[in-house]
């Protein structure tokens, strides 16, 4: 029989919590979903850990038949490790879960409970979000939020949260998606119908380092705003109408000028300096702007696995 519900769970170096997560996640899966009629999974993808994870994570499966490691064979990032377990389960419900605990998976069974009311996406929406999630981490995943919100027209509050519930019809969709560069919440908006979230807890780190610094989280904006919208494009459009506007202003207006002011010509030079590098700034922005959209044009059509199993491991 085909398992009902599939927890799928990105690790990557966390060996330090890998103990504590199986213990608390087992416990949830034999208190909450006991029902042999609804049989469970548990996919854990290795994305290339360096420490003792790998090792952990198939001593789990030897001693559990209803868990599947998928090994990668590098490192390639949590949302390819996310893709690869999702090529591999099984459920008519999937969960999507972080390995660092901070999303407590005593939640799981309030997403699960949700999509069988009819949603197709349940997100998690992190209630009280710990002190030590500096401001460099809080205020890009803010923006995040509001640039997805933007994007998508979805107006839920956390897009950010790793803890999300997906219908096997929204699934089965996004793996149609080939794409190199996905955010999975906005992109699993695109294929559903009915899209809620709930709150959750959520706890500090209990051991390790966020895998998310500053620099993932702005590449994780550009994969946002090129991969699923034209706005920048459309708003280097229309700067460049407003722009040609005020160079036609300001021309008339030296004239002007230089008509009713001929001593003072020169007075204005260094204001049209400063006026010159400000619009050659916003050029070389408009040019990397293009040049992220044709770089993964250039990805795409190269083609290129998004990620490569190294092997799957589960006992027979």
């Amino acid at each position: 029989m085909d398992p009902y519900l599939s927890i799928i769970i990105p690790i990557y170096n966390e060996e330090e919590n890998i103990p504590a997560l199986w213990e608390r996640l087992s416990r949830v899966m034999t208190e909450h979903f006991a029902d042999p009629a609804k049989p469970w999974e548990i996919i854990l993808t290795d994305d290339g850990s360096r420490d003792r994870s790998l090792a952990m994570l198939i001593d789990i499966a030897k001693a559990e038949p209803r868990v599947k490691v998928v090994e990668f064979n590098r490192n390639y990032g949590q949302h390819s490790a996310i893709f690869g377990a999702f090529a591999e389960a099984k459920g008519q419900i999937i969960v999507t879960l972080d390995a660092d605990l901070q999303n407590p998976p005593e939640e799981i069974p309030k997403l699960v409970a949700k999509v069988e009311e009819g949603f197709d996406v349940v997100g998690g929406w992190r209630q009280g979000r710990q002190a030590n999630d500096s401001f460099f981490r809080t205020m890009p995943s803010k923006i995040v939020n509001a640039v997805t919100r933007r994007t998508t027209g979805v107006k839920l509050h956390d897009y950010g949260c790793m803890l999300r519930a997906y219908s096997r019809d929204v699934v089965d969709a996004m793996l149609l998606c080939k794409e190199r560069s996905s955010f999975i919440p906005a992109l699993a908006n695109s294929f559903a119908k009915r899209i809620t979230e709930v709150p959750v807890a959520h706890a500090e780190r209990a051991a390790g380092e966020s895998k998310y610094g500053l620099w993932k989280l702005i590449n994780l904006q550009f994969d946002l705003l090129t991969s699923f919208s034209l706005l920048p494009l459309q708003a280097l459009s229309v700067f460049g109408v407003l722009t040609a506007g005020f160079g036609f202003l300001l021309f008339l207006g030296l004239v002007a000028y230089r008509f009713l002011h001929p001593e003072g010509t020169a007075q204005g030079v260094f204001t049209l300096f400063a006026i010159l590098f400000f619009f050659v700034g916003c050029q070389f922005v408009a040019f990397g702007l293009l040049g992220e959209y044709i770089g993964r044009i250039y990805q795409e059509v190269r083609d290129r696995p998004r990620y490569m199993v190294k092997k799957v491991h589960q006992a027979k």
